[in-house]
């Protein structure tokens, strides 16, 4: 166990949240999934269903040896023995006892219809399923917690045989009886008076998983927690089939810091936006920014309203200081902002404008401006930053004086289209005096011929630019005026392999806005890094 409290988190990303559409974990991402959720101190990771799939199987048996948990102990999961089959001839539990792992989580049916017309055997029998092999795996050494499928819905349509189902479990030896509700259709109201009247009529340990179709799962795992279990199951991200399950991170979260109970160990807290996001990479999606606790936005404010506040004192507009669950607090810049919120940001990039006379004044006006032309700074960070560094009575000139520019693109008969770029740029010396420079390249677009050509002009009088590259593109059509006519924003990614910074351009002509952003990108590259 990972606390001293009585209290389990059982995290099925590696079972439950795989069944996700479009993830697809390989065994090696599994072993790295269930290394990440050790470290935010859960106390049990479901791996799988040995002997139902190949790769679970594979997965528990290079875990034996592979993988070392510190806090967690893992747990095979797979189904009662089949109605009319011996435990002991049952190969699908042959296969839970040979994945070797401390606790089995079984499944079984807690609904009438679903005994009667999922698994087409009688009601009694089912109890004896579930009798039968919860005591075989317990005399096996095993812990056995026992998955109550279709829980809620069953209880509305008989309230008693649901709880025939756990005594069965318990009698046997089973330690957790988890209540499910498998369809995703309850609200928190109906989970906690469930659980009241179950908890009130069994002696047992109970457990909650709730899937996300209300998109109730969190709020209805934490009601049945006050309503008495001490078995929550979730996933990391909230990953799930069809809308989700409940979110591993958010759980903890919730329970540590609102409910005061310290489920995981008191320093794995800090680390759950970091492991949030390193699922996220190993699922190959890309992590919601909007996600309670650990999203990049879930401490970030835009309104100028909020900056003021947030300038005398951050818990104001915080519901919790961001390092606990180890995110920031980040203020946002729009045409929103007020001269708090750009006096914070520049606090948080490095630029103090105070005592700059009426310079955070005039930033506020610039980007108020700015806005209104399709200027977006929120996810710009770089670019606000030289905007802000202009207004320092030490800023520093511009990198070059720009001639001319041309970008062309040429489609050839066999499919390739190649881009084409000439700069022509004044470039200061040392000495004061300017150099003028010319430099032409290709690439596989005007934009990445751009880039190219720019670099190589600059580069001899900026060395740093040889380890800068473009990371990523993104194009936004803000305004259409009838056929091809738009205002487009495009936001630029540029690394210099240690770090990564966006900067945004706007214009009418899409080649145009990427060359205001690609300059900013450089700018930033030799002035910051």
């Amino acid at each position: 166990m990972s606390t001293d409290l009585d209290f389990h988190v059982f995290d099925t990303t590696l079972r439950d949240g795989a069944q996700r559409e479009g993830v697809s974990y390989s065994v090696a991402d599994k072993l790295a999934v269930a290394r990440l959720l050790d470290e935010i101190g859960v106390g049990y990771i479901e791996g799988g269903w040995p002997g139902a799939l190949p790769k679970d199987t594979e997965f528990f048996a290079r875990a034996r040896t592979e993988l070392k948990l510190e806090h967690a102990q893992l747990v095979a999961f797979g189904a009662t023995r089949k109605a009319g089959v011996r435990v002991e001839d049952d190969p699908q539990v042959a296969a839970l006892l040979e994945a070797q792992t401390p606790v089995v989580c079984l499944v079984a049916k807690s609904d009438v219809r679903h005994v009667r017309e999922a698994l087409r055997t009688t009601l009694e029998e089912n109890l004896a399923m579930v009798a039968d092999t919860v005591a075989y795996l317990v005399a096996h050494g095993r812990r056995v917690f026992l998955d109550c499928e279709h829980f809620f819905d069953g209880y509305a349509a008989d309230r008693d045989y649901g709880v025939r189902v756990l005594e069965a479990a318990f009698g046997a030896g089973a330690e957790v009886g988890v209540l499910c509700d498998t369809n995703g259709g309850m609200l928190p109201m109906t989970v906690g008076r469930v659980v009241a009247d179950v908890r009130a009529r069994t002696g047992g340990k109970l457990g909650i998983h709730c899937q996300n179709d209300t998109g109730c799962a969190v709020a209805n795992t934490l009601a049945a927690v006050e309503a008495g279990v001490t078995h929550v199951q979730g996933t990391a991200n909230g990953y799930g089939e069809r809308a989700g399950n409940a979110d591993t991170f958010q759980l903890i979260a919730n329970l540590v810091t609102k409910m005061d109970l310290p489920v995981v160990p008191a320093d794995c807290l800090p680390e759950l936006q970091r492991v949030s996001h390193a699922i996220a990479e190993l699922a190959n999606i890309a992590p919601d920014d909007h996600q309670p606790f650990v999203g990049a936005s879930a401490f970030a404010h835009k309104a100028g309203l909020h900056a003021s506040a947030i300038k005398v004192s951050p818990e104001l507009y915080n519901h919790l200081d961001p390092a606990v669950v180890g995110n920031d607090m980040r203020i946002l810049v729009t045409e929103m902002a007020g001269r708090a919120s750009v006096e914070l940001k520049g606090r948080e990039l490095g630029v103090d404008l105070a005592g700059q006379g009426d310079a955070i004044g005039r930033v506020v006006d610039q980007v108020k401006v700015l806005e209104a032309d399709g200027w977006s700074f929120e996810a710009a960070d770089a670019s606000f930053e030289l905007l802000l560094r202009a207004q320092l009575p030490d800023a520093a000139p511009p990198l070059f004086e720009l001639e001319s520019y041309r970008a062309t693109v040429e489609h050839w008969g066999n499919g390739l289209v190649v881009g084409e770029a000439t700069v022509k740029v004044h470039v200061p010396n040392p000495d004061g005096t300017t150099e003028r420079i010319i430099c032409t390249a290709e690439g596989n677009g005007p934009v990445n011929a751009l880039d190219v050509a720019l670099r190589q002009a600059l580069v001899t009088r900026y060395p740093q630019l040889a380890e800068v590259e473009l990371a990523d593109y993104k194009v936004r059509i803000l305004g259409w005026k009838g056929g091809t006519s738009a205002r487009t924003r495009v936001l630029i990614d540029t690394t210099d392999g240690v770090g990564e910074w966006t900067t945004v351009g706007v214009h009418d002509n899409v080649v145009e806005a990427s060359w205001h952003a690609l300059v900013d990108a450089l700018t930033y590259a030799v002035r910051h890094r």
